[in-house]
């Protein structure tokens, strides 16, 4: 049996190859030349791509219940687990503030302009933003209610979204929807974030919005839920797995289900979304779990462990990495000038490949290169805890 303080290696395994994916399909080389399964859905559907953000606060939740159960049961540390948790959320949402106001701040700098300018157009919220949020209220939900009030609170957040989404009417249309620039919660991101701090692609809804952070809170609750049942002491190996299995394609069949009249939709979030992709997160941990933890298959496991152990410095880095090489300016012959980035990828990348292989080629390479740095941080047991 697992001991409460013991790491599930597979959680480590599955936690590092969802990080690692994340990073590949984040730096095509041309996001002009991407292999459809490497691109989000338009709108409604689900690629593999769709999987990993979902995957990660599942996993999150999973996380939470294995690290924080022993203050749970002692309730004299509830308030420092608490502040402790927020800190941790406050730095995440930080990191990800940071790197959406960084390149904004370099070019005020560069071009002598006045650094508040950088601020009006900076995005407030996105995926380490997110995670930080989501970390927060699900750490303070898991210490201080039972398992069972947070079930209750997974199926209320479902059904209260699900009613607000389907049945409010959005001004000034006067009706309910789920379209891209009129559904309730595009309208309350122009509200709240204004248009001019939401998602730069889009400028009118972000898909780490205001509202669809409510099901993002449930997703990592139905993660907090599994990580609880997997801690428990009277149940076998041979029955958690039977029992993630069930769950997952259970609740897999109750997603696609609420699809017909709820479509699964990433960017809204959407509570047929939270069901299919952690009845999905429940099959892929009973597969890792059975192979790694309980069957010794572990030989495979090191590199994506290697990653998992230090996945929001690995994602962080990787994402302020093209940011600062896209300052430096390379000048050509012709007297133009090109970022670092760019020209590098048409030097070493586009000569020697399609123009969609070479995009494929550069985001394995950006996954293999952060490796090589993992690897050294776990050689020398340095793992950065944020």
């Amino acid at each position: 049996m697992i001991e409460p303080k013991q790491r599930l290696l597979s959680l480590d395994f599955f936690r590092g190859l969802t990080v690692a994916a994340m990073i590949l399909v984040n730096n095509p080389g041309s996001w002009g030349h991407i292999y459809a399964p490497l691109e989000h859905a338009e709108w409604n559907g689900c690629t593999p791509t769709d999987l990993i953000f979902p995957f990660f606060l599942w996993i999150v939740g999973v996380s939470i219940a294995f690290a924080m159960s022993s203050s749970k049961e002692n309730a004299s540390t509830h308030n420092k687990t608490i502040l402790k948790a927020i800190k941790r959320g406050i730095i995440l949402y930080l990191l990800g503030f940071f790197l959406a106001i960084f390149g904004k701040i370099m070019n005020v700098i560069i071009d002598g302009k006045s650094l508040f300018e950088a601020f009006q157009t900076v995005r407030l919220l996105g995926v380490l933003q997110r995670i930080g949020i989501v970390f927060i209220i699900s750490s303070i939900i898991f210490i201080k209610v039972s398992t069972k009030t947070i079930f209750r609170i997974l199926i209320l957040i479902l059904a209260i979204y699900w009613a607000l989404m389907t049945f409010v009417p959005v001004p000034p249309l006067g009706y309910a929807n789920l379209e891209k620039e009129t559904n309730l919660a595009a309208w309350i991101d122009r509200g709240i974030l204004t248009e001019a701090h939401t998602w730069a692609s889009s400028k009118t809804w972000d898909p780490e919005g205001v509202l669809s952070t409510l099901p993002a809170i449930a997703t990592c609750l139905f993660g907090i839920l599994v990580g609880v049942f997997m801690r428990r002491k009277d149940i076998d190996s041979a029955s958690k797995v039977a029992w993630l299995f069930t769950t997952g394609i259970a609740t897999v069949i109750l997603g696609l289900l609420w699809d017909l009249q709820f479509p699964i939709n990433k960017s809204l979030w959407t509570s047929s979304f939270v069901l299919y992709t952690g009845g999905l997160a429940c099959i892929g941990l009973a597969l890792c779990y059975w192979l790694i933890d309980v069957q010794g298959y572990k030989k495979i496991t090191k590199p994506f462990v290697i990653y998992g152990v230090n996945a929001i410095t690995v994602f962080f880095l990787a994402g302020l990495m093209p940011r600062v090489l896209n300052l430096i300016k390379i000048t050509n012959a012709d007297g133009t000038k090109t970022a670092l980035l760019e020209k590098f990828y048409a030097t070493c990348y586009l000569p020697f490949f399609t123009p969609i292989n070479a995009s494929l080629v550069w985001a394995i390479t950006y996954v293999l290169g952060f490796f090589v740095l993992l690897y050294f941080m776990y050689k020398k047991n340095i793992i950065i805890k944020v």
